[in-house]
């Protein structure tokens, strides 16, 4: 979201909102880039662009080549991983 107004007037809101409820806890970041899902979303001078992110804990795709996977299975993975770089960037630059 974008704000206008101090950056303190949105700390209290935010953590105002998180003693509505005892089973939820809201998490916030401020700042230029925020990574959401598989997507790292950043602010460079005012225009929004998107790139892949890479999740430190997440497992990479890989299916080791020794299994028993039909070779489809190694191809989809390529192809699947590549396809959602192009998505995800908002320039090719980023890409």
């Amino acid at each position: 979201m974008t704000w206008n107004k101090s950056e303190n007037a949105l700390k209290q809101i935010l953590e105002n909102a998180n003693t509505w409820h005892p089973n939820i806890k809201l998490e916030y970041k401020i700042g230029k880039s925020l990574p959401f899902l598989d997507i790292l979303l950043t602010n460079i001078n005012g225009t929004l662009s998107t790139s892949v992110y890479h999740k430190p804990a997440a497992e990479p795709y890989v299916v080791p080549f020794i299994s028993d996977h039909p070779r489809h299975v190694f191809e989809n993975i390529v192809q699947t991983s590549l396809r959602r770089a192009i998505k995800y960037s908002s320039t090719f630059q980023l890409f």
